[in-house]
């Protein structure tokens, strides 16, 4: 078995002003994805927006430079993640089929194993 982390992208303005009821019903069905994948779920959470992140990079000397907020401006954002398992990509793929992401995408990446 491998592991997979399942990067879950949004639109963060529609997310904002999104109305309690969308909220719920998207909250319920990230249930049912868990209650429905719960042997292959490893972990995962959802994000804070990207005003709460912060960014740090090195610059051209070598000094790292921390700075308020995500480093890229972009429509979608990472806005949560699942860690799985699975026996292969095809499987994974399957797995994050399921995985609610009304505005946005979703991404699969292995986990690196070094030996």
């Amino acid at each position: 078995m491998s592991e997979y982390l399942v990067l879950i992208y949004q639109n963060e303005a529609g997310m904002k002003d999104a109305d309690p009821a969308m909220m719920g019903k998207m909250m319920q069905e990230h249930i049912d994805f868990a209650e429905n994948n719960g042997k292959a779920l490893r972990g995962g959470n959802a994000l804070e927006p990207t005003t709460s992140a912060t960014t740090l990079r090195r610059d051209g000397s070598g000094k790292l430079v921390v700075t308020d907020g995500a480093f890229a401006e972009t429509k979608e954002a990472l806005g949560g993640y699942y860690l799985i398992e699975a026996s292969d990509l095809d499987e994974a793929i399957a797995i994050a089929c399921q995985v609610p992401a009304p505005s946005g995408g979703v991404e699969v990446r292995p986990i690196r194993v070094f030996d």
